[in-house]
């Protein structure tokens, strides 16, 4: 079945660039997008949906989440907006609820957190392990974490575990790499001070490689190390947080093919420094938004909240925030079926109620996502058949 979506009034094509038609159509075949112009030239389609002037724009394209863990860590948030500062080390408490916890359980929590991030417009989603910190809890997160995505991370190499440091990186980079790799599509490590040195984390990624993923990195989050130097070294997709940056890796990351992933959610949640989103930008660097939507320093699943943080926040403008929400996090996922809506691109997209994709910035926690629809599928449908709820019945939910 063919659909017809006419009477758009702004259309975000991110072709090139944010690719903005007015008075535009728009017509999906199947997963695809067919064609796209002037709603004047507009060919026939089997059904047609009038937006009466609404934007449209591509899916969001949410590159860096956490969702496979059990419990919260509500009273940490407290403390740190008490003023305690945020270490990384509430990932242990993590770790102990969802060891604890039975795959159904797991599966439902992300399921919830995968159908909250739909209905807010994301249209695929990195799912990360790295709250099993065991082979066999690594392995069932990035099982779970496969159900509901085509983008799954291994993150063995998260922290060190409090029963088990010596001898960690051995087991990351062997028989829990090797438990996971068949799950996965990607390696992650937290490059980091009391998490994994350079030296780590090049071994854990390079292990990966050689088992057949490709990497990205927690890079220079609480402190300025060497973790993106790393990541345009290893060709990394993505290095992710780059709080810290020196002018040599803003240098290094412009002249790579790395894509720089800014996590406002979880300066937001821990009151760090924002990342200079300008000092990138402005010299070239490939930026990406994503949720990081995790239990301790990142709650929240909103890309639209990330855009208005970006925005107040980073000093992005709103057409730069939507475009690293959307085309910008799809090249941080290496995907060039997503995150624009050209012919052939995957038929992704969310209809607002509102004239303007700058209301995503200009009208921060409304909810303007009218309608979703991710491979020509419209949400409702997703939730009627189930595949939010319970046990979903095949892979790929959100990928």
């Amino acid at each position: 079945m063919s659909l017809l979506i006419t009477d758009i009034g702004e259309l975000t094509t991110n072709d090139p660039e944010l690719g903005i038609l007015r008075g535009a159509a728009l017509v999906v075949d199947g997963d695809r997008v067919a064609w796209v112009g002037p709603a004047a030239g507009a060919p026939a389609a089997d059904e047609r949906l009038d937006v009466r002037g609404a934007a449209v724009l591509p899916g969001f394209v949410d590159s860096h989440s956490h969702l496979v863990f059990a419990g919260d860590r509500a009273p940490e948030f407290a403390a740190r907006m008490a003023g305690e500062p945020y270490t990384g080390g509430g990932i242990r408490t993590t770790v102990a609820a969802t060891r604890a916890a039975t795959d159904d359980q797991l599966r439902t929590n992300v399921a919830r957190l995968v159908g909250e991030a739909l209905r807010q417009g994301t249209t695929t989603i990195e799912i990360k392990s790295g709250y099993g910190l065991s082979t066999l809890d690594e392995a069932r997160s990035v099982r779970i974490a496969a159900e509901f995505t085509d983008e799954v991370t291994f993150l063995g190499a998260h922290v060190k575990p409090a029963d088990g440091a010596d001898g960690y990186v051995d087991e990351v980079t062997g028989p829990m790499l090797d438990a996971c790799a068949k799950y996965a599509g990607w390696v992650d490590v937290f490059c980091e001070r009391g998490a994994f040195d350079v030296a780590e984390s090049r071994r854990v990624l390079q292990a990966g490689i050689a088992a057949g993923l490709r990497p990205r990195i927690h890079a220079n989050q609480l402190t300025m190390g060497g973790g993106v130097q790393l990541a345009v070294e290893l060709d990394c997709a993505s290095a992710d947080h780059c709080t810290h940056l020196s002018p040599a890796d803003v240098d290094a990351l412009a002249n790579s093919n790395t894509v720089a992933t800014l996590l406002p959610g979880a300066e937001f949640s821990t009151r760090a420094p924002w990342p200079d989103a300008r000092r990138l930008l402005a010299a070239g660097v490939t930026v990406a938004l994503a949720t990081d939507c995790n239990p301790g320093s990142s709650y929240t699943s909103s890309m639209p909240f990330c855009i208005a943080l970006a925005v107040r926040d980073m000093k992005m403008t709103p057409t730069e925030a939507v475009w690293s929400a959307t085309k910008g996090g799809a090249l941080a996922l290496r995907r060039l079926d997503l995150g624009h809506l050209a012919p052939g691109a995957s038929a992704d997209l969310i209809v607002l109620d509102a004239p303007s994709h700058l209301h995503l910035a200009y009208r921060p926690g409304v909810p303007l996502i009218n309608k979703v629809i991710r491979k020509g599928t419209f949400l409702t449908q997703y939730v009627e058949e189930g595949h939010l709820l319970n046990h979903p019945p095949h892979k790929g939910v959100l990928s």
